[in-house]
């Protein structure tokens, strides 16, 4: 891991979410300094920002808004990578909460929508094999159907921004992208060598 840039700033955003002090430890063990802020000014200045989250779309949005922090994710023109439900904050929408729609940061056209998988058990959770779609940058050096560890029971559809797929029931985006804006419904920081790599790739952009 010696060839990764390490003099960058990295940014987690604290969303007040549970999963933060993992994605920390993650990118840490690559040997980059990284920074936990909900400081409008730190976040701006960063070179990469990591917009995690956990739990429903509704509480972390409404700890976005009261942070004050809605429109300066919305104006960053650097990389910024959101992880499982920080995927999910990136589109447009979330069914999540039964009573409405939650808008969301609206970074990526889509919609989170509950999963229909008949039979199968909700959440989705463990080990699951993702495929790229064409030459995504951040799956470089990863074999065609890495394994990802997932826990979810939402899922974005796939689009003309699914960066990544999977099946689980029914086909889903396990990365979406649009600009500077890329989100994984998985958790690379629990997802051993291959989630180390896409961490490095992310960092590398």
């Amino acid at each position: 891991m010696s060839d990764i840039k390490m003099n960058q700033k990295i940014v987690i955003v604290n969303t007040g979410c549970a999963n933060i002090s993992s994605v920390k430890f993650a990118v840490e063990h690559l040997g980059v300094k990284v920074e936990v802020s909900d400081d409008v000014n730190i976040i701006q200045k960063a070179d990469k920002v990591f917009l995690p989250g956990v739990g429903s779309a509704n509480a972390a949005m409404a700890s976005i808004k009261q942070k004050q922090l809605v429109a300066s994710i919305q104006q960053l023109t650097q990389p910024v990578l959101g992880i499982c439900l920080g995927m999910q904050l990136m589109v447009e929408s979330s069914e999540e909460s039964l009573s409405d729609n939650t808008p969301c940061l609206n970074l990526i056209p889509g919609q989170v929508k509950r999963m229909q998988v008949g039979d199968l058990r909700l959440p989705h959770m463990g080990w699951n094999t993702v495929t790229p779609v064409g030459d995504a940058p951040l799956f470089k050096g990863l074999d065609d159907n890495s394994y990802f560890y997932f826990v979810h029971s939402f899922a974005v559809g796939i689009s003309e921004h699914t960066m990544a797929s999977c099946q689980y029931g029914m086909d889903f985006s396990a990365g979406i992208h649009k600009d500077n804006f890329f989100g994984v419904q998985f958790h690379p920081e629990r997802s051993s060598n291959a989630g180390a790599q896409l961490l490095k790739n992310f960092i590398q952009l």
